[in-house]
């Protein structure tokens, strides 16, 4: 298994509560402590701030408080996931190519370890290690500071600075508000005007959610961003921000030039910094040996099974990318691993904290 963050703890608990035998399972993760993705999220990212974290099956979130940064939460709740199931993560190791032409055959793992081999290939890597730059004309030209969300630490070292956001998700919207209230001049620019939505983010909403991900990468098509498919929670800070023109965008951007950006309609913005809020991309590139990709770029897969090779499933991917579907499509992968191992999973008994 390639990946620890929650994916693939959720699938290394499922191999166990399966019955497979912890060594003859590897769990391979390039972070040099547990956490996953989170433990690189920004420090005035809080518990109380960020999106709802699910907990891990078999081991309730621990009460902690709101005003703590959610890296450093959910860093030592991993590690006690993985201190209490005994599961066999092995890090840093990074994973650099995997290969393996036989479809039928196995799969060899190149890693900074050294090469491993493995029947089956549970693949967990998320998206926090491809941040997205969009293309824009001029944007090598700009003599400020850019940076993208995967850099950003904290709205007080720009106080005082005209910060140009580029994105319309949720960590545009929370950097913008951030950012104002840290003394920075803020201007919004987003490729469509923003959609809100009083939607509760219920279960029905989620099933809505994952029926039209699935849709896209079951044809082959690379999924949208997380804000296309859900809009953003029209909570009251966020309604606060609009009414005071902080959440307001001012439109598409057309251009960077030295000392700013150009939007579409004309206006010149003076920007000392850009932040691109622009999303992530899957981190596959490892897999790109086995071929696995369509033209257009996506990968065709039904749930967590990829068409092109049954010896690799995917989670953290698609529709599994919130921590919410993270947790099922790792046990969705487990048992499909299992079986393809010839592991019979219903009849065995649920994991337990190891002795």
């Amino acid at each position: 298994m390639v990946g620890a963050g929650q994916a693939g703890l959720s699938a290394a608990h499922a191999l166990v509560a399966g019955g497979l035998e912890r060594d003859r399972f590897l769990v391979l993760d390039a972070n040099p402590g547990p956490g996953g993705a989170w433990r690189h999220r920004w420090p005035s990212l809080t518990l109380g701030s960020a999106h709802r974290i699910h907990p891990l099956p078999g081991l309730a979130l621990p009460v902690a408080d709101p005003d703590e940064p959610a890296s450093s939460v959910v860093a030592r709740y991993f590690e006690e996931y993985e201190r209490v199931f005994d599961l066999p993560v092995r890090r840093p190791v990074r994973v650099t190519a995997v290969t393996g032409s036989d479809i039928e055959g196995p799969l060899t793992v190149e890693t900074t370890e050294g090469r491993v081999g493995m029947r089956t290939l549970i693949n967990a890597t998320g998206t926090w290690e491809r941040p997205y730059w969009p293309y824009y004309p001029g944007r090598e030209r700009f003599r400020g500071r850019q940076l993208h969300t995967h850099d950003f630490r904290s709205a007080d070292e720009l106080h005082g600075l005209h910060v140009v956001v580029v994105g319309a998700g949720t960590s545009a919207v929370q950097f913008l508000l951030q950012l104002h209230a840290a003394g920075a001049v803020t201007t919004w620019v987003t490729r469509r005007p923003p959609e809100f939505t009083r939607r509760p983010f219920d279960e029905e909403w989620g099933r809505d959610v994952e029926a039209a991900v699935n849709a896209a990468t079951a044809a082959g098509r690379p999924s949208g961003s997380v804000v296309s498919y859900t809009k953003l929670p029209l909570t009251d800070a966020y309604a606060a921000g609009i009414a005071s023109g902080v959440l307001v965008s001012q439109g598409p951007l057309a251009e960077v030039v030295p000392d700013g950006v150009l939007l579409e309609d004309g206006r010149h913005v003076r920007a000392d910094v850009i932040l691109w809020a622009t999303g992530f991309r899957p981190s596959l590139g490892h897999l790109a040996p086995l071929g696995l990709r369509e033209p257009g770029g996506g990968i065709v897969a039904d749930g967590v099974y990829v068409a092109k090779d049954p010896r690799v499933f995917l989670v953290g991917y698609g529709a599994s990318a919130s921590t919410l579907g993270a947790t099922r499509a790792g046990r969705q992968a487990a048992r499909a691993a299992l079986a393809r191992l010839g592991t019979d999973v219903a009849r065995r008994a649920p994991a337990r904290p190891a002795p």
